[in-house]
């Protein structure tokens, strides 16, 4: 997926909050490999020790950033998001929020507020409390803001077997937007993330962030950046919408659960199945339609 040159990126729409140095919540996380964080939560059904659990205050001692800048100086134009991971990050950025300043009062009666995105690197402090890379990257709905260490791409292609391609990312960013999207339209107030199951509170906040992902993605090339005039993106291929599609069944719990050496166990499901997850994403793709991705029905 690429970005069309004569974009006009704003780098000061995506934080850099450099590599951080501290505990972790509840004293650090020991584990390795972000699989074991995830295997945590269907073994335990609860969050594992430095990960974000919705609504939490900050706990334990703060994580030491070495740096809070942004990348204005850096990510400047569509060629640099075409050259950069980084400026990618800012023009996905830039696409979602020019998709969703539109979409949602439309489709939901709802103001859309900007949610923050920050790039960090090894550790995070953030309103809902410190964590590590190792929990991927999430949404923290008590500052409002995406999180996410652009290493993670690569954890996914070497643990889960994920491509790592420019659709692929652009998925997860948008993805963690479905989750800012749920926090403006009060979802969050109905996910226990005690609840777990292939029918619960949580798999079916997973599945509506999976579904608006690819709502966007059925929109984006024809979402045109407010300053240039010109579409953001360019419409995927065939090939990158395929990486996307195994991306999300690479996900699903049941196939993290055999890759682990697990039996799979569906009550333990948090985030969904691969063939749930493949699913949401296709239908938010397929039908361009908001309601489609009513997944408490």
């Amino acid at each position: 997926m690429s970005v069309n040159d004569g974009v006009r990126l704003d780098g000061a729409r995506v934080q850099n909050r450099g590599r951080g140095r501290g505990a972790m919540i509840g004293g650090g996380f020991g584990l390795t490999g972000i699989i074991i964080a995830l295997v945590w939560y269907m073994v335990t059904g609860a969050p594992p020790p430095a990960a974000i659990t919705q609504g939490t205050s900050p706990q334990g001692s703060s994580v030491q950033q070495s740096t809070t800048s942004d990348f204005a100086d850096k990510c400047r134009t569509g060629a640099d998001a075409n050259a950069s991971t980084e400026c990618f990050m800012v023009a996905v950025a830039q696409s979602l929020d020019a998709f969703w300043e539109k979409e949602l009062p439309r489709a939901a009666r709802t103001r859309y507020e900007l949610p923050g995105f920050a790039l960090f690197s090894e550790g995070v402090s953030t309103g809902c409390g410190n964590a590590s890379s190792q929990v991927g990257p999430f949404y923290c709905p008590a500052d409002g803001t995406v999180y996410l260490d652009t290493t993670f791409f690569d954890e996914l292609e070497a643990n889960f077997g994920a491509e790592n391609t420019t659709l692929v990312q652009a998925y997860v960013v948008a993805h963690e937007f479905g989750h800012h999207i749920q926090n403006l339209t009060g979802v969050f107030e109905r996910v226990n993330p005690r609840d777990t199951g292939p029918d619960s509170s949580q798999v079916r906040s997973e599945l509506q962030a999976d579904c608006y992902a690819g709502l966007w993605l059925h929109h984006a090339a024809s979402t045109v950046d407010p300053a240039s005039g010109i579409p953001i993106l360019q419409a995927p291929t065939r090939d990158q919408l395929a990486s996307a599609i195994d991306a999300a069944a690479a996900i699903g719990d049941d196939h993290i659960q055999e890759s682990a050496g697990m039996d799979v166990n569906p009550e333990k499901f948090s985030h969904g199945s691969s063939a749930q997850r493949m699913d949401a994403l296709t239908t938010g793709y397929e039908t361009g339609d908001f309601n489609a991705c009513n997944t408490w029905r």
